[in-house]
């Protein structure tokens, strides 16, 4: 009888639920473990002398089903590769399954050959992370949507829409605002926050003559008099940003601000925006905020927390995550 009393045991243990989490955000990991009331997985994630990425998992992770949480920000690469090892320890420890939850996913912009003899790195990344033994990918507000397909296994897509909406429904409720795209590809997004805060859209006409540089045309729609939210996905340099910024000022507008789920803010970002005609700049913590971000009195800072846990218990438990944006 032992050998099916073990089994039995065996079938209560299988199919745990077990998070873990690299160091490129561990303070999002340890608020998202705590509002799904479960201890952080047990993790040295270390470096060995020679600058190697060294993981040694320090607890049973059999017939789990693993969530490893980890954004591939800056250093992109550093933090990229170490989420590939964590997959991989995982794996070669018999988890069931490995989710890696990638609230910013790295190298999104490389989504398509841009030119002859050019890589299209989002989906290298995708391969990488397959390869290393995920067995389904979550992440938020992807730069271009069609990067899921790169995968050949689960996607979920999150948006930080729900969080963003709640931050602007106590900043704007009933005022007379207008939500602006920066460029046309964001105008479906736009439109869906207009449609939920029942105000206007409209969008900044731009061209881009090379990477990372944008120049202003036009700003189309009314923003004489309003105030104007200006919603994307990231911040990057915050050259379109602040230029979107001061057009919408020049043409009138009482209040500028601006929402994006994640906080990129390479090169000379921060000094942009603090110089710049934008009010406030609310981003979500997908990417950590530098010392110099979090000096700045312009930006402030809302958790995607809350919808990352529901997420990963829905995925869990086996239930609707599409459901959530309803």
């Amino acid at each position: 009888m032992k050998p099916l009393v073990a089994a039995r045991e065996a079938s209560v243990v299988g199919n745990v639920l077990k998070i873990f989490a690299g160091n490129s955000n561990r303070a999002l990991a340890e608020e998202v473990v705590r509002k799904l009331d479960v201890p952080m997985g047990r993790a040295q994630v270390g470096r060995f002398s020679d600058g190697e990425i060294s993981v040694t998992v320090g607890e049973n992770v059999r017939s789990s089903d693993v969530f490893v949480i980890q954004s591939t920000c800056a250093p992109v690469n550093e933090n990229l590769m170490e989420l590939l090892v964590i997959i991989d320890a995982l794996r070669r420890a018999s988890a069931e399954h490995i989710t890696a939850v990638i609230p910013y996913y790295g190298y999104a912009r490389q989504d398509r050959k841009v030119a002859p003899r050019t890589p299209i790195s989002a989906k290298l990344v995708a391969d990488l992370i397959a390869s290393a033994g995920a067995t389904r990918v979550l992440s938020i507000d992807m730069h271009a949507g069609q990067i899921q397909g790169f995968f050949n296994i689960p996607f979920d897509h999150l948006y930080a829409m729900p969080v963003l909406i709640d931050h602007m429904r106590q900043e704007f409720s009933g005022r007379n605002s207008v939500i602006i795209s920066p460029d046309a590809g964001g105008v479906e997004r736009a439109r869906a926050y207009g449609k939920r805060l029942d105000c206007g859209i409209g969008m900044i006409d731009k061209r881009r003559p090379q990477a990372n540089e944008a120049r202003v045309m036009h700003v189309i729609g009314e923003v004489q008099d309003r105030d104007v939210v200006i919603i994307d996905d990231m911040i990057d340099t915050a050259g379109t940003l602040t230029a979107a910024g001061a057009a919408i000022k020049a043409r009138g507008a009482r209040h500028v601000v601006a929402y994006a789920t994640h906080a990129v803010f390479s090169g000379a970002a921060i000094s942009r925006l603090q110089d710049s005609a934008i009010d406030g700049v609310i981003v979500t913590n997908t990417i950590p905020l530098s010392p110099e971000a979090r000096e700045c009195p312009k930006i402030s800072q809302v958790s995607i927390a809350p919808l990352i846990a529901e997420a990963i218990r829905r995925i869990h438990h086996g239930d609707s995550v599409s459901s959530l944006f309803v």
